[in-house]
């Protein structure tokens, strides 16, 4: 066996292991579920770079006419935008996440991208610029020194006409939310199962010692604030967000072809199927018993992916032949289990 087929056997046999029934392990509550309306919410502005060594827009259109209404607002006359030339600063646009119950004084960091023609922000400084929400309300203003990055060697990254200002926005306006008070309250999962909504409402009702939690869906929870909470939620939160659950999902088979990965969940079923592929030949039948023949191997029915993949593994299989195996095992239907093309 060369020294690709044993690596591919180590990481089918890693596999194996890691899928196993026994190396499953329950999840918090915070880790599969979030809380319906505890969101970050993006803001976006228009500002301008300036300090730039030459490197900035070369167009007077948009950098210019930002100048001119700038420098009017300083007191400086200018009477038309072809006055102002000068490639030492970019017109950029400023994106930030405003995390939620972030208040008045938090720092938060940004994102500077340029719209123009510059070639490079590096060195540049951002000017005052308002940060607006959906509502077109101003949450956050940013300014400060634009950092592009480096590597190793001192040079630029590839993309120098982005960069961020780290702390470089400060919010003025809180966001309206008196969350301690709410008298309820939904819980929604990141990967929507009804086993696991209704194991994570069965759990809580425990934790509380009363019908408090009800799955609404496959992917949500209802929550009733108990009497002993009331007005005090945030604790409640705090408790419950810290509770195991045991997640469950849908068996499935992920294929990354470009990089030969392949990911396979738990719980996966192989129906009586004859697989040859090349000068292999894999053979799951009622009643068989594994066993190894050349290159012929032999599974039990019902097989699962643990079974399939020690089989393939003692022949060496490599990722980019397992790709095609579980394709066609999806199409004639023996395998029990979604597959994903990356």
């Amino acid at each position: 066996m060369n020294t690709g087929l044993k690596l591919s056997a180590k990481i089918l046999a890693c596999i194996a292991l890691l899928l196993s029934p026994e190396a499953s392990h329950a999840a918090r509550l915070k880790d599969i579920a979030t809380v319906k309306g505890v969101r970050e919410n993006i803001l976006i502005g228009y500002g301008i770079v300036v300090g730039l060594k030459g490197t900035g827009d070369s167009s007077t259109e948009v950098t210019g006419q930002s100048l001119a209404r700038l420098f009017g607002k300083l007191g400086l006359d200018v009477q038309n935008n072809a006055q102002v030339k000068s490639k030492n600063a970019a017109a950029v646009i400023v994106t930030a996440k405003l995390p939620a119950f972030s208040r008045v004084g938090n720092q938060i960091d940004v994102t500077v991208s340029s719209i123009g023609d510059a070639s490079s922000l590096e060195g540049g400084v951002l000017l005052v610029t308002p940060l607006r929400a959906g509502d077109q309300n101003v949450y956050a203003v940013a300014q400060g020194p634009v950092s592009i990055g480096s590597v190793a060697d001192g040079s630029s990254k590839n993309f120098p006409t982005v960069g961020r200002v780290v702390a470089g926005a400060s919010i003025e306006k809180d966001v309206d939310s008196n969350f301690a008070a709410k008298k309820n309250f939904r819980l929604a999962l990141h990967n929507p199962d009804f086993t696991t909504a209704a194991r994570l409402a069965t759990t809580i009702n425990g934790e509380l010692g009363g019908k408090f939690a009800s799955a609404r869906d496959s992917g949500t929870i209802d929550v009733v604030v108990p009497f002993n909470y009331e007005n005090n939620t945030v604790e409640l939160l705090a408790t419950l967000e810290n509770i195991q659950i045991n997640v469950d999902s849908r068996a499935k088979v992920v294929l990354n072809e470009r990089t030969g990965t392949i990911v396979m969940g738990e719980h996966i079923s192989i129906s009586p199927v004859a697989i040859a592929h090349g000068d292999l030949s894999v053979e799951i039948k009622d009643g068989g018993t594994t066993k190894k023949n050349g290159h012929v191997l032999q599974l039990q029915s019902g097989a699962s992916v643990s079974d399939l993949v020690k089989a393939l593994n003692t022949l060496g299989v490599q990722p980019k032949d397992l790709t095609a195996i579980f394709q066609t095992l999806r199409e004639v239907g023996a395998l029990q289990a979604d597959v994903e093309i990356m």
